[in-house]
């Protein structure tokens, strides 16, 4: 019998594991209970490789050492556990991750990503590349909704990579575009491995969301370059479409009214705006309703009508008053910077006021006591309230008039909003001189499967990053919206939803035993020294902060072949994190550096999960070795987006900076 090269790769990854963790033991003067910490690290990692579930490996390999580690107390190795499982299980945070699975499910099982790649392959089919660029498209989107790497690549592997192979598409560039793009859920939000590390690294998901959103359109943006460059180059690889799969068939009632009001040949490049207008006149309109072609025009002014609806709103908050001269004090009196009038205090609020030294009125009596006449004012006598206050709400002049006048002043809108308003003005523009009919049905299309879609994803997303929800109100939010989605389309039935829920109680069961599992482990290992070894050790190597990053990015690397993403957020985190401190580093940043290493992860052979749930559901010609060598161009391309990263972190930290002045 013939071993796999990837189970040989095992095997001698976990031969390397064994071998490394006894010459530790063996060159160390006394074993101390961090070496039994490293010894019980290396255990589990190799019987994960053996096919060992996570999280009971975790619990029983940590109870076991934590009995030893207490000397064989059982009383306190019981109380350890549960405590550990307590704090995890009343952890907020978590609740997130049932709901956004439970949205993922719903949308995935609504029939939604079918459409949306039918319509987003249409809208670029004169893109290089066309079909695998609306795969990455469609892989962001999806990933944008669900953040499960399994369900996105085994749904385009069976949506997207049939019609790759019969339009032609090299093997290896559809394989690559269907697991690179699948693997974004692993960054974009909202991604369950954000939810996770955040929970492990005691950082604000809503931060880590925010953070990841620009690395993510980022990456999926380089992707989509290096398929359009590569078509460009290289067309033999991905032909373009056939003039049939181009074709969009139009409505009987619009085929019939392009022929009443175009007299060329080339109805289907007709601008589908003058014609709708021209068909309102009645002169030209045989046998269409009005009504129709109402609807259409509807359809077509929409840009038109949001550009504006935008332009008003944009217009409205750039140009409100700032009143910086004339201030209402919380009294009802005016107050002037710089004037004479001031900010009263709380005697002047109540009515009493004590006057100034040089402005005149009663003094403090002297030391002698009696009372002492008040100096007389440079005007003489007795000041006039419009000079200086004496006590009591004084009206200063034109007071009544001021406020009204400051309020109906508007300020000048600003050099970017014209520039603003000028490129939406040029945009439609350009929209209409390209809008067919044949366009118009892609437009429609895409207004009924990207659009929905894309206003859940903000809703959700928007909620979060701004502050007007918690990542777990906001995922409830998700799930009811991805209900709806699935109502609204008659895709929903009780079976639909009985295997949603199932699933999604399935992969939460998981994620939170994984958490309970960590939680005993990691208390094991702290309790044995196992912590304080590592930190010993890696601070004895003097390394620079750069350093640091680069071998903890390698280690992270190198176990993303043999473990899942989950084994080395719940393990390996609570190891890295506290190192951070020590480095300088931010656990934000680090995260994000994580998310992307990954996903690099995830493509790189021999143990590549993505490759795998590809082969799945791939037909029996594609082979396993065409799957690696298609990831290995978008593996570079990550190696490249973690360097820009690196060495631009505001790509990742910006964002944050400005909403949460981080």
């Amino acid at each position: 019998m013939t071993i796999r090269k990837e189970l040989w790769f095992g095997f001698i990854l976990m031969g390397l594991i064994i071998l490394g963790t006894a010459g530790v033991l063996l060159a160390a003067d006394t074993i101390t209970r961090g070496h039994l910490g490293l010894m019980m690290l290396a255990l589990v990692v190799v019987a994960i490789m053996l096919g060992f579930p996570t999280a009971f490996t975790l619990m029983g390999m940590g109870m076991i050492f934590t009995w030893l580690a207490y000397d064989r107390d059982s009383g306190k190795t019981l109380t350890l556990m549960v405590q550990s499982a307590f704090k995890v299980m009343g952890n907020d945070v978590l609740i997130s991750i049932p709901l956004f699975v439970f949205m993922g499910y719903l949308v995935e099982r609504a029939n939604l990503i079918e459409k949306l790649f039918r319509s987003l392959h249409l809208a670029l089919a004169r893109v290089p590349g066309s079909l695998a660029v609306a795969t990455l498209f469609t892989c962001a989107v999806f990933a944008t909704a669900t953040g499960i790497v399994g369900a996105v690549v085994t749904l385009m592997g069976l949506l997207a990579l049939p019609q790759m192979l019969r339009g032609g598409y090299d093997v290896r560039v559809a394989a690559g575009a269907i697991t690179a793009g699948g693997c974004l859920g692993i960054l974009i939000p909202p991604s369950v491995m954000l939810i996770v590390y955040g929970a492990t690294a005691g950082v604000s998901v809503v931060q880590l969301y925010a953070g990841a959103f620009f690395p993510g359109l980022m990456l999926a943006g380089l992707y989509v370059v290096y398929v359009i460059v590569l078509a460009s180059f290289k067309p033999h690889l991905m032909p373009p479409l056939s003039v049939e799969a181009r074709t969009v068939p139009l409505p009987p009632l619009t085929d019939r009214l392009l022929a009443s009001v175009s007299g060329t040949t080339q109805r289907m490049q007709a601008r589908a705006l003058p014609a709708l207008l021209r068909g309102l006149k009645g002169s030209a309109n045989l046998g269409v309703p009005v009504s129709h072609i109402l609807r259409q025009l509807t359809v077509v002014l929409l840009p038109a009508l949001a550009f504006a609806s935008i332009a008003a709103v944009t217009w409205h908050f750039n140009t409100l008053p700032t009143a910086p001269e004339v201030e209402v004090a919380a009294s009802g009196e005016l107050s002037e910077p710089g004037g004479a009038l001031a900010e009263p205090t709380g005697a002047e609020r109540s009515g009493l006021q004590e006057p100034p030294q040089s402005s005149g009125g009663l003094q403090e009596p002297t030391p002698s006591g009696g009372v002492q006449e008040p100096p007389q004012a440079p005007s003489g006598g007795l000041q006039e309230p419009a000079q200086a206050p004496s006590g009591g709400l004084q009206e200063p002049p034109s007071a009544a008039a001021a406020p009204d006048a400051v309020d109906l002043e508007r300020t000048e809108p600003t050099r970017g909003f014209w520039i603003f308003i000028g490129i939406g003005v040029a945009a439609l523009a350009m929209f209409y001189a390209l809008l067919s009919f044949a366009r118009l049905e892609v437009f429609k299309m895409l207004l009924a499967s990207f659009f929905p879609l894309l206003l859940l994803i903000l809703s959700v997303l928007g909620s979060i990053v701004f502050g007007l929800a918690t990542p777990t109100e906001a995922a409830a939010v998700g799930a009811f919206g991805g209900f709806l989605l699935a109502l609204a389309y008659r895709t929903i039935n009780f079976g639909m939803v009985k295997e949603s829920v199932f699933l999604t109680a399935k992969t939460s069961a998981m994620v939170c035993w994984l958490f309970v599992g960590s939680a005993i482990f990691s208390a094991a290992f702290a309790l044995l020294g196992g912590q304080e070894l590592v930190e010993n050790w890696v601070m004895s190597l003097s390394l620079t902060k750069t350093e640091f990053l680069v071998l903890s990015q390698v280690i992270i690397f190198i176990l993303g072949w043999p473990l899942e993403w989950t084994e080395i957020i719940v393990i390996f985190m609570p190891i890295f994190i506290p190192l951070l401190d020590n480095f300088g580093v931010d656990p934000l940043f680090f995260g994000l550096l994580v998310a992307l290493n990954l996903q690099t992860a995830f493509l790189s052979p021999p143990v590549a999960m993505a490759a795998f749930y590809l082969k799945g559901v791939s037909p029996p010609h594609v082979t396993l070795n065409q799957i690696f060598a298609g990831m290995l161009p978008f593996m570079g391309i990550q190696i490249i987006a973690i360097i820009l990263l690196y060495n631009f972190p505001g790509i990742g930290l910006w964002l944050p900076e400005v909403l949460y002045g981080r």
